[in-house]
């Protein structure tokens, strides 16, 4: 029998954190990402990847 699922990904998420925002912050984060088309995890991955190449420079 075939396995069924989700088929398994080269680099699993396996670390979740949990973020509380005030209503305004998440507001801005909701507006932020419908305007790029993107999910609020999507988002937030960008900033923090965009923060990394900061300190980096």
């Amino acid at each position: 029998m075939a396995k069924m699922g989700r088929p398994k990904t080269e680099n699993p998420k396996s670390s979740k954190i949990s973020i509380r925002f005030t209503d305004e912050e998440f507001e801005q984060l909701k507006k932020r990402a419908d305007q790029n088309n993107q999910t609020i995890t999507e988002t937030i991955r960008e900033g923090v990847r965009q923060l990394f190449e900061t300190k980096q420079q």
